[in-house]
């Protein structure tokens, strides 16, 4: 079997499976209840678990009670370069809580768009999935994924992979899942308000608002002042929402100052639910 490595087990979060699953219970027993109903897709951050477990467990809180027979994991790729999504298409992620084996339908699936290409290289380093996978593991441990990057973050890529994750996944229990932190590097005050342009979106479950949002800024700055994973969040939004999720919920919202003390230089954390919920209110 082809197995991809862990690339930041040790570093990012705990490299045993005791020490991570501590971590990852403790984060989940302190996060709010989610919104109740049918979960169909989340937005969960991917910095190192100490910064953004805290926030990405209410995100993984809200689908644990939920019966999927694939999770869809969709990325930005922070090292490597391309046009279109790049999949792993076969074998497994590994983990200290055991591998992540590669569902080959949905695999095979994605594979027939042509912005889907088979590509492990762009996932050799990259951590925006592997920060998943500890909540995945623990909380939906007989779930596969199937675990795609995308590449440069156009206007033409995004829409083509929410019509690409719509079709292949429609016949499917599915969690789509999109990996992203909101803006980087800014003073807590103000990324507190680029950041609530985009939790403003999510809640109105307004991918196209979002997607303008994103494009108000030049490529090279849209990780910066909106979200590294603006791309995958607005794809997998919109696909959420042709595969009958009716609303959006932003979860919970925290920059890494609240962890670090250090609020000169933030990154920002955001967990949505997408689905069909109750009446529940959202914990901001």
């Amino acid at each position: 079997m082809n197995i991809r490595p862990a690339a930041v087990a040790g570093t990012w979060y705990p490299g045993t499976a005791g020490a991570l699953t501590r971590e990852v219970d403790a984060y989940v027993a302190a996060a709010g209840e989610g919104p109740g109903g049918e979960v169909r897709a989340l937005i969960a951050p991917h910095a190192g678990l100490m910064f953004s477990g805290p926030v990405g467990a209410y995100a993984y809180k809200a689908a644990a009670a939920g019966s999927y027979d694939v999770a869809v994991l969709v990325g930005p790729s922070h090292f490597a370069a391309f046009d279109g999504v790049a999949l792993y298409p076969e074998g497994a992620f590994d983990s200290p809580l055991g591998a992540a084996p590669i569902d080959a339908a949905g695999a095979a699936a994605v594979l027939a768009f042509p912005v889907v290409q088979a590509l492990t290289s762009a996932h050799r380093r990259e951590h925006s999935l592997e920060m998943q996978l500890p909540f995945l593991r623990r909380l939906l441990p007989d779930v596969p994924i199937v675990p795609m990057l995308m590449g440069l973050q156009t206007r033409d890529t995004i829409v083509a992979l929410a019509e690409a994750l719509d079709a292949a996944f429609r016949l499917r229990r599915a969690l789509l899942v999109a990996s992203t932190d909101l803006s980087h590097y800014f003073d807590a005050r103000t990324a507190a308000g680029l950041d609530a342009r985009v939790r403003e979106c999510v809640d109105a479950f307004d991918p196209e608002r979002l997607l303008d949002l994103f494009e108000e800024y030049p490529e090279f700055d849209r990780g910066r002042y909106v979200a590294c994973g603006g791309g995958p969040a607005i794809s997998v939004m919109m696909a959420a929402r042709a595969l009958g999720a009716r609303e959006a919920r932003v979860l919970k919202y925290a920059h890494s100052g609240e962890i670090s003390g250090d609020n000169e230089g933030v990154v920002g954390y955001m967990a949505a639910a997408i689905g069909a919920f109750g009446a529940a209110a959202s914990a901001h």
